[in-house]
Order: C-alpha cells, then sequence, then structure tokens
C-alpha cells in the first residue's frame, strides 16, 4: 500500500484549490438540501396517513434494504467503472422517483404502499451512488488536501442537513392561493427535491477528472468480498466502522421525532422541522472548528469519548418534554458524531489503497445504512413494543455500552493517532506485532 509520507495541509481552505472538489460540493449541499427537506414531507405524509411508529419505521427499511442485497456489486462497480457515470445514473433515478412522489401528493394518495416502493427505489440508487461518491472524493483534490476535503464535505452536509429540514418544514406549512391552491405541502417539497436534484446532475456532469477505474476482474464472488476481508483483517478500519453501526443503530431517535414533535413537545410541522436540524447546527460548529484546527493526535481516544457523549445526549433527549432542553440535547447528538464521522471517513480512505476504495466504501456504506435506515425501523419497532421515550432513552444506553465494549475490543481504534495514512498504517501493524493473539 502507497504511504503518505508528509504531514497533510492544514490551510483551512485548501481543500477549494481543486475545481472538480468545488463543483462536487456544491452539487452536494443542493442534492442533500433537497433531499433533507423530502425526508421531512416523507415523514409527515406517513404519520398523517397511519399514525403510526411502526409505519415510520418501516420509511427507514423501505431505504436499506436494497443496499443490503446488492451492496457488494455496488461497490466493485465503484472499482470497475466510472465512478461519475455511476454517480449521473443512480441520481437520474432519484429524480424519478421524487417525481413519482411529487404525484402521489397532487393525486392524494392515502394508501402507504406506493411511497414505501417509491422509497425502495431510491434506496437502491443511494446503494450504489454511495461506493462511488465516496471513492471518487480522492480523485478530486491532491492527496495533502485529503483530511481537509473530508472536513469540508463533511460540513456541507451538515449545512445542508441543517437548512433542508427547516426548509421543508416551511415549504410544508405555505399557505397556498390561486392557482397552487390544489396543490398541498408536499407537492411543494416534493417539486424543490426536484429542482435541486436537476441542479446536481448539471453540476456532477460538468466534472472534469478522469475518474478511472482500478479494478479488471470480472464480477464473482471473491472480487466482490474483497472488501469485506480486508476491512475484517484491517482491525482500525473494523473497530471504527463497529463502533458507528452498533452505537447509531441504538441511539438513533432520528425516526421518532415526528412523534416527539407531535404528542410529547406538541411543536407541529415547524417544531417537527427545528429538531430535524439541530443535530446539524452542532454538527456544523463542531465541522467548522475542525476545518480551522484539525485532529492532529489521539484521534482514537476522541472517536471514543465523542460516541460515548452521543449516547447520553440521546438518553437526555429521550427523557426531556421541553423544546430548548430537546433542541439542546439534539445539538450535541450532531456535534458528536460530527467528530466521528470525520475520524471514521478519514480512517477509511487513507488506511484504504486506491484499488479497493470502492469494495471498502461500500461495506462502510453497508453499515451506515444498517446504523440509520436500518436504525429508524429499530427505534419505530421499539417504539411500537415500549412507547418512544423508552425506546430513545434504551437506545442511547445501549451506546454507551457499546461505546464501552468497543475501547476493549479494538485497541487498535483506542491508540490511533494522527490522521495520516502512515500513522494509521504503522499503527495495526504495531499492535498486530505487539498483540499476536
Amino acid at each position: 500500500m502507497a504511504v503518505a509520507a508528509n504531514e497533510p495541509d492544514t490551510a483551512a481552505g485548501s481543500a477549494f484549490l481543486s475545481r472538480d472538489f468545488r463543483l462536487y460540493q456544491s452539487a452536494r449541499l443542493f442534492v442533500i438540501l433537497g433531499a433533507e427537506a423530502q425526508s421531512v414531507a416523507v415523514a409527515w405524509q406517513v404519520y398523517q396517513i397511519t399514525h403510526s411508529a411502526l409505519a415510520l419505521g418501516y420509511t427507514g427499511l423501505a431505504l436499506f434494504l436494497p443496499g443490503l442485497f446488492v451492496m457488494l456489486a455496488a461497490g466493485h462497480a465503484a472499482d470497475r467503472y466510472d465512478r461519475r457515470g455511476i454517480i449521473l445514473i443512480c441520481y437520474s433515478v432519484q429524480f424519478v422517483c421524487t417525481a413519482a412522489l411529487l404525484w402521489f401528493a397532487l393525486h392524494g394518495i392515502q394508501r402507504i404502499w406506493p411511497i414505501y416502493a417509491v422509497l425502495v427505489g431510491i434506496g437502491l440508487g443511494r446503494a450504489f451512488s454511495g461506493p462511488a461518491s465516496s471513492a471518487m472524493v480522492p480523485s478530486l483534490v491532491p492527496k495533502e488536501h485529503f483530511v481537509n476535503a473530508i472536513t469540508w464535505g463533511a460540513t456541507i452536509y451538515q449545512i445542508a442537513n441543517m437548512a433542508g429540514p427547516a426548509v421543508g418544514g416551511l415549504l410544508f406549512t405555505l399557505p397556498l392561493t390561486g392557482e397552487l391552491a390544489r396543490w398541498n405541502g408536499a407537492a411543494i417539497v416534493y417539486s424543490f427535491t426536484l429542482a435541486m436534484l436537476g441542479l446536481f446532475i448539471v453540476l456532477v456532469a460538468m466534472i472534469r477528472t478522469r475518474l478511472e477505474q482500478t479494478e479488471k476482474k470480472a464480477f464473482s464472488l471473491n472480487t466482490m468480498l474483497a472488501g469485506m476481508r480486508y476491512v475484517w483483517e484491517t482491525k482500525l478500519l473494523l473497530g471504527s466502522i463497529s463502533l458507528d453501526l452498533f452505537a447509531v443503530l441504538l441511539g438513533g431517535a432520528v425516526a421518532l421525532l415526528p412523534i416527539y414533535a407531535t404528542e410529547i413537545l406538541h411543536a407541529g410541522p415547524r417544531g417537527l422541522g427545528l429538531l430535524r436540524a439541530m443535530p446539524s447546527v452542532g454538527a456544523l460548529v463542531v465541522s467548522l472548528t475542525m476545518v480551522w484546527r484539525p485532529i492532529k493526535h489521539h484521534a482514537g481516544k476522541i472517536m471514543l469519548i465523542c460516541v460515548g457523549f452521543f449516547g447520553a445526549a440521546t438518553v437526555i433527549f429521550g427523557l426531556s418534554k421541553t423544546m430548548w432542553v430537546s433542541m439542546a440535547a439534539l445539538v450535541i447528538v450532531g456535534a458528536s458524531d460530527m467528530v466521528s464521522v470525520v475520524i471514521r471517513s478519514s480512517v477509511l480512505q487513507l488506511a484504504t489503497p486506491p484499488e479497493m476504495r470502492g469494495r471498502v466504501s461500500a461495506v462502510n456504506w453497508l453499515f451506515i445504512g444498517a446504523s440509520n435506515e436500518f436504525g429508524e425501523f429499530e427505534s419505530g419497532l421499539t417504539a411500537h413494543w415500549w412507547g418512544a421515550v423508552r425506546a430513545v432513552v434504551v437506545g442511547g444506553v445501549g451506546s454507551l455500552i457499546v461505546t464501552g465494549a468497543a475501547a476493549v475490543l479494538f485497541p487498535t481504534l483506542r491508540r490511533a493517532d494522527k490522521l495520516t495514512a502512515e500513522s494509521l498504517v504503522n499503527a495495526d501493524l504495531k499492535l498486530d506485532i505487539s498483540d499476536p493473539e
């Protein structure tokens, strides 16, 4: 594996010196803004139709299941074919799916299964675009700017993640008169999402970087499983991904926010938009701080501590019946999760050779999908059994337990220091030598 010998450039805006990085991050800003606005409309629409926590959980399951079946093939495709082309095809599929949601909203569809079917299509597009997008980023910037690019990418994601739900809640409740009177809030939101998807496709098509495939072998079970084997054998990767999987799987409360906004905090659609935005407020503050003051040492310990804060803040949110306390807890949730995201994403790419990035990214996306979309299903199911408050509190306690277990089971992660390829690889090798068992 090629190893970077130098420290990464710590200039705050170094990644933006690359034209293609600027184009890609602008495209991401638009498309995430639209997707987050759409998620508010879908969640509110599903809950208004069903008044069921379990039905909200199924929306996450519909997004997650396609990835479960195709993710390994998606990773190999990202290593074999042009990653930009894969991204454009996948987001064109999502454009069609959002157009279907708009049609449902305009025609007043009151059945839930068509919405689930469309979410499956969106999940399929995400399953193939996720590994390709993650593996493409190192091609857009010089290697010395990579950690800065990861941090800015996470920052832009959080800006859109913060604004998107608020925009979705605002558009959903707009008073409509005249020709627009026959429209409803969901239709307005879906139209906005279509516009954002269109801008994304145009900007990505303008990227000039030659994104050559590195995997020449044909599809086979062996080549598709190569990423899984690499993650299993690289304990640093296995530890960082596993920690995120189980902590967020247990601690995810986002799927239950419509219930909290409606029945516990009595805040309505705009309150839901604010609650959805709060994790991104915390994440944005932390990510901007990390742009100017990047993590230089003790990355593994910092990640473990922050995941612990994530679990504790989840418990506080679950017990809160006051809007400002709930919002503050969600800010801490987002802030602590952001540190984990930057460290894990940096480790993922820096500790993986270029020819394996698509397949290793696929494994990561499978784990992330499990912790997010499947986590929404888990939250909906446990809320159906125990009630929303108990489900969130038990999940937060579970995240704390997982953090302690990860610190014991993955000493490589605990001892990880600098976010450079050389430091991360050497840490893994040193631990293998010192702890041969």
